[in-house]
């Protein structure tokens, strides 16, 4: 029995939850998968997976195989890019797993890391916080990237590298003359932001959390037209059609190219909210991992990022007087 292929068979049954699915991920077919699996069981002595006329779970045994299978595997991975790096020549994959409003600053980290170490391959997921949240726990994700403050009001233990506080702006079609690129107007109140016609994320994003608790903060309501869990939406609604939206800095950032948005930074209340990469505590870091955290900590890559997020202030648009 390969323990490791069949630990890998494992891992992706309990991400697909299906047999067939599963089978299909790891490129072998179905009866091949069973086989290994029922193999496992018998290697072990006792049953792993709870089977009836489809999958229907993992017994309690399990379950403990589940995490022992994760540990060993993640061990395997860190070894091989021990093995297959030098100092200053990084190998590996790096799967990093980042809140949708910060998917443009973590396409810009992957670019900036893989251009300095080829030999990485960065792997970037648009996840919600609490997949984040457990794909670290799980070891199936190498790093995040979102919402510090969930993990204190939620008891979580991760580590930490501080990025940028995500500021909020009202973006809407430009009233002003056309200067060629994506405008800045001047503050306005969530209370009177409330009272357009807006696209916000849907209920179950993390981000809609904050931007409802702030339109709360101002003793105000707010009754989107549209909803959606795509950020491509969220911003392209306004370019198409007569609505408005509330962005952070990164996905205004991702948008100065477009000339027929001007942006407002909201205030009333003033809403910060710090975002950062989380890694799994305790374990031994990868050699990608540890590429990737020196990066994340150099002064130069700190001041890309708060030039495109944030407030915007100290990037090449500055706010218009």
């Amino acid at each position: 029995m390969n323990l490791l292929g069949s630990l890998r068979y494992l891992l992706a049954l309990d991400e697909h939850k299906h047999f067939g699915r599963a089978a299909q991920a790891c490129h072998i077919t179905q009866p091949a998968l069973s086989n290994a699996l029922r193999a496992m069981e018998q290697e072990f002595g006792c049953a792993i997976v709870s089977r009836g006329r489809s999958f229907v779970g993992f017994t309690a045994e399990g379950q403990r195989v589940l995490g022992s299978a994760r540990r060993m595997l993640h061990e395997r991975d860190v070894l091989q890019q021990d093995l297959q790096s030098s100092v200053d020549r990084p190998q590996g994959t790096l799967r990093l797993g980042v809140v949708p409003t910060a998917v443009p600053i973590a396409a810009r980290f992957a670019a900036r890391l893989q251009a300095r170490y080829p030999g990485i391959a960065p792997v970037v997921l648009s996840l919600s916080s609490p997949e984040i949240e457990a794909g670290l726990e799980s070891l199936s994700l190498d790093l995040g990237l979102g919402y510090t403050d969930r993990l204190r009001h939620l008891g979580i233990r991760l580590g930490t590298v501080a990025q940028y506080a995500e500021h909020y702006f009202l973006v809407r079609r430009a009233t002003g003359p056309d200067t060629g690129q994506l405008q800045f107007g001047p503050r306005i109140g969530w209370a009177q932001a409330a009272k357009m016609p807006l696209c916000l994320l849907t209920p179950d994003m993390h981000n809609r959390t904050l931007v409802d608790g702030a339109f709360a903060t101002a003793q105000t309501t707010v009754r989107p037209v549209i909803e959606t869990n795509s950020i491509l939406t969220l911003a392209l609604s306004v370019v198409a059609g007569d609505v408005c939206s509330v962005l952070p800095g990164a996905l205004v950032g991702a948008v100065r190219g477009y000339r027929e948005l001007e942006a407002l930074p909201l205030a009333d209340p003033e809403v910060l909210t710090p975002v950062g990469f989380m890694i799994a505590p305790g374990d031994r870091p990868s050699r990608a991992q540890d590429a990737a955290l020196g990066l994340a900590r150099e002064p130069a890559w700190l001041a890309h990022v708060a030039a495109n997020s944030g407030a915007l202030v100290q990037g090449p648009v500055q706010f218009r007087s």
